[in-house]
This record gives C-alpha cells, structure tokens and sequence, in this order.
C-alpha cells in the first residue's frame, strides 16, 4: 500500500493557530486525567465504595449523553472556538470547585458527584466543537497530518496524566486540582489566542428536525454510516482493557505495576502510530488501511487472551492500540470531508455519541461475558467478534472496505 510521500515532516506547525489548538488541547487534556486520578482515589478514601466509583462515571457519561446532540446543534450555529473557550472555563471552574470541597474537609462526595455532572456537561459541548473546529484551522491539504498530530498529542496527554496525577497525589487532592486548574487556565488562553477560517453557520432555528439532522446525514452517507458502525461495534466486542485489572491479578499474577505497564500499552502504540501518520498520511487504499486495523485489533485482542506471558500481553495491547488508531484516523477524516460544514457539528455529535456508546458499553459488554463465560474466553470471543464485524462490514459496506482515496484526494487526482 502507498503512502504519501512527506517532505515536509511537521512543517504543518508553522501553522499558528494549530500550533496554539493543540498546545491548548494536550494541556487541557493532561489536567482532566490528572484530575480524574485525584478524584477517584480521593472519593474511594472518603467512602470506601466500589459502587461511587462507578458512579464517578456515571456521572460525567449521563449528562454528555443528554445533551450531545443538542451540543452539536449548537456548534453548527456558534463560533466553535469560542464555544470551546467556554468549555474549558468551565472545566477550570470545576477545577476550582473541587478544590473549594477538599479546602472544607468534607467526608460526604455528593457535592463531588454534582460537580462532575457539570464537567461532563462541560464535555458534551465541547466534544463536537473541537472536532468540528479542527477543519477551519487549516488548509484541506494539512488536514491528515492535522488530524494524526491531534491524535497524538491526545494520546500522550493520556498516557502522561495519569501518571503525573498519581505522582501529584502524594502531596495531597489539593496539589492535584490547582495544578489542574493552571493547566486549565494556560490552555484557554491559548484556545482564546487562535483565530479560525469562517466557519458556514446553520440558521435553521433549533427543532428535532434540526437537532436529529446529523444521525440523518450520516444514514444517507453509507462511506460515513459503514466507518462509524465499524468502529462501535468492533471496540463494543473488543473492549478487553475493561478487563485489565482482573487480567494482570488472575492470569499474569502480576501486582499494580505490571497492570500500569498494561494499560500504557495500547495508549503507547496508538500515539506512535499516530506521529508516524503525521509524517507519511495514508493516500491510497484507505478502506483496505482501515479494515486492516481493525483486524490487529482483533487479532492483538485473541493474543491477549490466548497468552499468560507479560511480555507478549504487553505487545499484543501495545498493538491493539496502534491498529485502532489506524481505524480512527481513516474514520475521522472520511467523516469530516464527506460532511458540510454547516452541520459538522451535528455529525461529530453523532460520532461522539458512537464513540461513547462503544467505550461505555464495550466496557460494560465485557464484564458481563466475563461473568458468564469466564475472563480469558470473554477476551478471546470479543476478539473473534471484533473480526466476525470486520468481515461483515466490508461486506455490507463494499464502497468502504474498497475504496481507494479520501473524497478530498479524489479531487485532487483529477485537478493533477
């Protein structure tokens, strides 16, 4: 498979106002999972509770749910930038909050629980936005190395977060939360410092014709419908991370530093695979590109389950992450150039809403098969399912697996 020649490596970040997005995004991004750490060990440590800490998730997902679609609406009609300047304030204001809670040494989390519905309010609105946004920061021709570099400076602040929140902790949740709350501040600063392309703003007034008109795009779209049902329902079966901490006790008998080496793993490759996209974008066969990383996902997936050798577990999830970064990069850009500008908000709103539902379920969908059939057959059956959907789908959606080039290259080709 060719790939396109690049010359120019990251000359894409001479770009200022992408160079500003993705400063303010990895910053952002670092400070919530740190953040999310503190949180978790914190409300554990008051309560005691495995059941609040699943409501911590709940909590974030129930609002983000709720309001995705409206949130969409919204970014199709409102400067995404700014809408997204907003969202980190409330982030910061979060930030503050939780801090203000650890200040009054208050033992009951309630308050905690309300401030994270406003957080994961906070995300539903900015999910679509930033997503949407990226594609009037820069020039059709940057726009798949834009995307890796996004990719991969997300996947770093995931991977580092973490880490630096439990290193943080030490010190106390107070630690956590004011350094979260400067990263939040620089980060909006620079968000506020980016200047974007106009945007073709919506001026249909707000209905549920209006709101539901990106599920019905996308259902028009069989290239976009194929690309974001794929990815739901391969990491829906697939989600063996879920599954990590029962994993590295019960088959690896390894301890907590062997389960942080395992969930690094897959963030690890996914990062990787993306700096390599930023410098040689995929051009040609991207259907074949995008089913074939679904199939390591797959097949890293079935080698998790089949071995008890750290070693190969970590290669397999250091994979696995790496093939569905393949799967989302191909995804993101087939969604954003076959979608018009006017309602690309509304049509990242139902790809958030996919994403969600694949993490959130696939999580949930594990746990239940673990339950029943025990942890290495549900592993290895979300394997074999992941590939079962890889099959299927090429065949449902043969204008997918075959095609060629993005729609933007297509054009390209024939200008040439």
């Amino acid at each position: 498979m060719s790939l396109l020649s690049s010359s120019s490596g990251l000359a894409v970040l001479r770009n200022r106002n992408l160079a500003f997005y993705l400063s303010s995004r990895f910053l952002g991004t670092l400070a919530v999972q740190m953040q999310s750490v503190a949180v978790g060990w914190q409300v554990y440590q008051i309560t005691g509770s495995l059941f609040d800490l699943g409501l911590i998730g709940l909590a974030q997902f129930a609002p983000f749910l709720v309001l995705i679609l409206w949130a969409g609406h919204v970014a199709d009609r409102h400067d995404r930038r700014k809408i997204i300047v907003l969202c980190m304030l409330t982030q910061l204001l979060v930030s503050a909050l939780l801090l203000a809670f650890t200040a009054s040494g208050s033992k009951v989390v309630w308050p905690v629980f309300a401030v994270l519905v406003l957080f994961g309010s906070a995300r539903a609105f900015m999910m679509p936005a930033s997503q949407a946004v990226l594609r009037n920061l820069v020039p059709d021709k940057d726009f798949g190395q834009a995307v890796a570099l996004g990719s991969s400076t997300f996947h770093v602040a995931v991977i580092t977060g973490p880490v630096l929140g439990g290193l943080l902790y030490v010190f106390g949740p107070t630690t956590v939360y004011m350094v979260s709350a400067g990263l939040l501040l620089i980060a909006t600063v620079l968000m506020a410092s980016t200047k974007s392309a106009p945007q073709v703003r919506s001026t249909a007034p707000a209905s549920w014709h209006t709101l539901l008109e990106g599920l019905r795009f996308v259902r028009s779209r069989p290239i976009v419908l194929g690309a974001i049902s794929l990815d739901l329902f391969a990491v829906l079966f697939g989600g063996a991370t879920a599954l990590l901490p029962a994993y590295a006790h019960d088959v690896l008998h390894a301890g907590p530093t062997a389960l942080g080496w395992l969930r690094t793993a897959p963030g690890a490759g996914a990062a990787l695979c993306s700096i390599l996209l930023a410098f040689v974008p995929l051009r040609r066969h991207v259907g074949a590109w995008m089913f074939g990383g679904v199939a390591v996902f797959g097949l890293a997936t079935l080698t998790l389950g089949w071995t008890s050798d750290f070693t190969v577990a970590l290669v397999a999830l250091f994979l696995l992450g790496a093939g569905d970064m393949v799967s989302v990069y191909v995804r993101h850009l087939l969604v954003q150039y076959e979608t018009p500008d006017e309602i690309r908000g509304r049509v990242s709103a139902v790809n958030a809403v996919f994403i969600g539902a694949s993490n959130e379920l696939g999580e949930f969908e594990s746990g239940v098969t673990a339950g029943w059939f025990g942890l290495t057959r549900a592993i290895l059956l979300g394997g074999a399912a992941t590939l079962v959907v890889s099959g299927v789908w090429a065949l449902l959606f043969p204008v997918l697996s075959k095609m060629d080039r993005f729609p933007h290259h297509k054009e390209e080709a024939k200008k040439a």
